[in-house]
């Protein structure tokens, strides 16, 4: 059991006010219940046709290929043996002796690449995968469709065959995401600034693809955290999308509100953990207060619908993880939380308001829900919709709860990793290349058009850090903070300089430390030995003075002779 213990909320509650709770509960999931369904979305098709490969060691395989291949087309990869004896006694089914075994793929689709000894590597296409092996071929915590791998126990051997017979003909399921590129700040000129959609991914379905990223959509398994962890709002999760979900957040929290419910906490949880709550729930040892959201999967939510439902009058949010989840979803929720809280906490609202609970049984969940967060909340609830857009939905929090906020702040410090922050530049460094105007993805850096400026707008900034890591004179810093201050919508300059003008026709085109900076590394260059003046030209002056032929005189020539 993994419980964030919240000091001095396990006071027993009032049994008169956990009645009215209930009964406010009972409202509140009647309205919920009322609300439209989502609307449909795409769909990913695989096509099966039973093509089996069984890969294991002799005494695994051979037998539970055998009972599989009375109904499935099989083939037989030992990872064990040689060639002679992996073809005696003779089969009703194709059986080799695997070397550097390689699989990769989904339902309908997995490609093996195998090398027996003395022979050439060999590769062929089954639509499903029995691995009996002494560990898994595909090791991710998410499994792809149609891939098994039971483990020794026989009685999860079985139910593996069994699945498998069934896994023939054409299937579907949601495509649980929706991408915007231009709010990717995976990577900008083979630089890459955020990553946090790749790490987390338990099913190995999200890359980088040069300054983007790719999600294949038959490997997704729908959990959602990589739109959690997205700062940008570039990924989005649509089973269902977030406004929908917000929805019911709203409807939940208003319902409870109306029926004389105090201090709701909102409890979010997925398949399995409502088989925990309905073991709690018929023994009656679910608080009034609680008030359960069940999603496809927990991870999928993040600060943006807890701060909302925060602001909507939740007293505090709770999310229900089992140990069925990948361990780095945890860690992720957990960051989020951390984060969550502390604005909360800057904000003067007297808290905990989250809580991440991951337990295995009812007895566990029962103590979970004992210490479920009572925070304050603003005294009067929000009213917005959640929008589309993720970043726009917690600025609608956000300025709620600062609206409201018992002890207004003008900006609270961040922990590392937050999606909010400003920028520290070392003017001694900057050169004001611009490098780092070209690699930020959300315009939160701009160029100052016609004056050698280097312009910030705070408010647009998600943390990336592809500034910091473009800029060729380490000139930058991140700094995680949550700005109130008016002037975070605004650009302001962190740096300027005055223009540095060309020598030739008086135009500007730099600044004096670019110009300094290109002189001291092209000095040895010998395209610009004894030519280095043309670095204080213009462009067009710079190609003139190399068309001039060299019995003409110089601009140096010129200017000595007007000095005289």
């Amino acid at each position: 059991m993994n419980i964030r213990m919240i000091e001095g909320q396990g006071i027993p509650p009032d049994p008169m006010q956990d009645e009215r709770d209930r009964a406010a509960r009972d409202a509140a999931l009647g309205a919920l219940g009322a609300l439209p369904a989502p609307e449909p979305l795409d769909t990913v098709g695989y096509r099966s046709a039973g093509r089996t490969l069984v890969i294991g060691p002799r005494a695994d395989a051979l037998p539970w290929a055998e009972r599989l291949a009375a109904l499935l087309p099989v083939t037989v990869l030992l990872l064990d043996g040689d060639a002679d004896a992996a073809t005696e006694p003779p089969r009703l089914f194709p059986v080799f002796v695997a070397r550097a075994l390689v699989l990769t793929g989904w339902l309908g689709a997995f490609d093996a690449t195998w090398q027996a000894p003395g022979t050439a590597p060999q590769q062929a296409r089954f639509d499903l995968v029995l691995d009996l092996g002494p560990s898994p071929q595909i090791a991710t915590h998410q499994r792809p469709h149609g891939y098994h791998a039971p483990g020794p126990d026989p009685v999860a051997r079985l139910a593996a065959v069994d699945a498998l017979a069934n896994m023939v003909g054409d299937f579907e399921k949601p495509t649980y995401f929706a991408y915007k590129a231009r709010l990717c700040a995976h990577g900008r000129n083979k630089k890459t600034g955020c990553n946090a959609c790749v790490e987390v991914c338990s099913a190995g379905a999200i890359a980088g693809v040069g300054d983007l990223i790719a999600v294949n959509p038959y490997l997704c398994a729908g959990c959602g955290a990589c739109t959690t962890v997205c700062p940008t709002g570039a990924l989005a999760y649509a089973y269902p999308g977030a406004p929908h979900t917000a929805t019911r957040i709203k409807a939940l929290l208003g319902a409870y509100a109306q029926a004389g419910g105090r201090d709701p906490v909102l409890l979010v949880h997925g398949a399995d953990g409502a088989a925990l709550l309905d073991a709690l729930d018929a023994q009656g040892a679910v608080p009034g207060r609680v008030l359960p959201l069940g999603v496809h999967h927990t991870a999928s939510t993040g600060i943006d619908l807890w701060l909302a439902a925060l602001a909507w009058g939740a007293a505090g949010v709770a999310v229900l993880m089992t140990d069925a989840e990948a361990p780095q979803y945890a860690a992720a929720l957990d960051e989020q939380m951390a984060i969550a809280q502390t604005i909360m906490a800057g904000l003067g609202y007297a808290g905990p308001h989250v809580q991440l609970l991951r337990v295995t049984n009812a007895d566990e969940l029962a103590l979970g829900l004992r210490h479920a967060p009572r925070g304050d909340v603003p005294a009067r609830r929000a009213g917005f919709n959640a929008a589309a857009d993720k970043r726009n939905t917690l600025d609608y929090a956000l300025d709620h709860l600062l609206r409201e906020a018992p002890q207004p702040v003008e900006e609270i410090a961040l922990p590392d990793g937050s999606p909010f922050g400003a920028l520290a530049v070392d003017p001694g460094k900057c050169s004001l290349c611009m490098a780092c105007v070209g690699a930020c993805p959300a315009s939160a850096l701009q160029d100052g058009q016609n004056a050698p400026q280097l312009r910030f707008i705070e408010k647009n900034c998600v943390q990336c850090g592809l500034c910091a890591t473009t800029c060729p004179e380490d000139a930058i810093r991140l700094v995680p903070r949550l700005s109130f201050r008016a002037t975070r919508k605004e650009p302001v300059v962190l740096n300027e300089t005055q223009p540095f003008h060309c020598i030739r026709c008086d135009k500007p085109f730099g600044t004096l430390r670019m110009v300094e900076s290109m002189l001291a590394r092209l000095a040895g260059h010998p395209a610009f030995a004894g030519h280095l003046d043309r670095m204080r030209m213009c462009g067009d002056c710079r190609v003139i003075d190399m068309m001039t032929p060299t019995d003409e005189q110089t601009i140096a020539q010129a200017q000595e002779l007007r000095r005289r």
